[in-house]
């Protein structure tokens, strides 16, 4: 009799060894999963406005530089901006993620790129492969004449020549790239004339200058739980946590509410004030003060969220 148990327990995790294998086999070979994305039809331009353009959003609002210089997180530090050839290490739970080299170099850049591959990358988050990427920005909303700039100023500047090596996904990540990940949908994405307006500062702040992605409490996998721009999204620094703070006018737990729209412009001109901000500071720098101003109109304009955030929580010091 306990032989009978013993031989039917093998098999039984034989079996799901087995289907464990047969799993992972199948996950190995198709976790590079793509997807057809109808064409944008947006193009790139040599008019100089919309060069300028798109180098404000660049190297401002859309802070692009922060992650795709190799160095970024040094530079955002230092305050100074070095070329978009890519290269920065992200870490997450399932793999290591690398930026890629955004600079015109045919070679190890998006120089062979068309237009098309550029556009469905921003605004749909799938790459020249038709592989889905991972969404960090929320680009999906940005209009066709923002997009079109940024491609056309990332065609105009310098070539740099720089291999920056695959992302390296786990077992994990292989498995959330062939289920989880797909392109993102854009949603309407329409025109929306710069003015100080809090129509155009809900454009900037969701669709150019993600204020929503980061002052928006997420969930471990990065979908969104919290109200929007309440805050609570828990950033690992050096040192800790920074949760970043409700931008809402709630009267006792909103950062903006006593605050006038000349102390919004002054605070943005003035940059970090505490050291381990992750928030991009050096490039919000570059915002012009009518952009600043929609943004502060957007903001006093959300519903009030009560949300109570610790800016800073230390790490734990580990026991010896």
């Amino acid at each position: 009799m306990k032989k009978k148990i013993v031989k039917g327990l093998v098999r039984f995790v034989l079996a799901i060894a087995a289907v464990l294998g047969l799993f992972l086999l199948y996950i190995q070979f198709s976790y590079k999963k793509e997807f057809q994305i109808p064409a944008t039809g947006i193009k790139s331009s040599r008019d100089a406005a919309v060069i300028a353009r798109g180098r404000y959003l660049v190297t401002g609002p859309s802070h692009c530089w922060t992650c795709h210089a190799a160095d970024g997180v040094t530079n955002v530090q230092k305050g100074t901006k070095s070329g978009l050839s890519g290269g920065l290490e992200i870490k997450l739970p399932f793999g290591t993620l690398y930026t890629p080299n955004i600079t015109p170099d045919s070679a190890t850049g998006i120089g062979s790129y068309s237009d098309e591959m550029l556009a469905r990358a921003i605004r749909n988050s799938v790459k020249h492969d038709n592989t889905a990427m991972v969404p960090f920005m929320t680009f999906n909303t940005m209009s066709d004449q923002d997009i079109s700039a940024i491609i056309s100023y990332l065609r105009s500047i310098q070539p740099i020549n720089h291999a920056v090596q695959e992302n390296d996904l786990n077992i994990l990540g292989k498995i959330v790239a062939r289920f989880v990940l797909k392109p993102s949908q854009p949603t309407s994405p329409s025109y929306v004339a710069p003015d100080t307006t809090a129509a155009y500062g809900k454009y900037l702040a969701v669709s150019v200058a993600n204020c929503v992605g980061c002052h928006t409490q997420r969930g471990k996998t990065g979908e969104f739980i919290g109200k929007e721009f309440s805050g609570g999204y828990q950033m690992p620094v050096e040192n800790g946590v920074f949760g970043t703070p409700n931008l809402t006018p709630d009267k006792e737990t909103g950062v903006l509410t006593s605050w006038t729209v000349n102390d919004f412009i002054q605070r943005f001109e003035t940059g970090a004030a505490f050291s381990n901000s992750p928030m991009p500071w050096k490039s919000f720098q570059s915002f012009t003060q009518n952009d600043l101003k929609a943004l502060y109109y957007f903001f006093q304009s959300l519903e009030p969220v009560k949300n109570q955030v610790p800016r800073f929580t230390p790490a734990k010091a580990k026991s010896s």
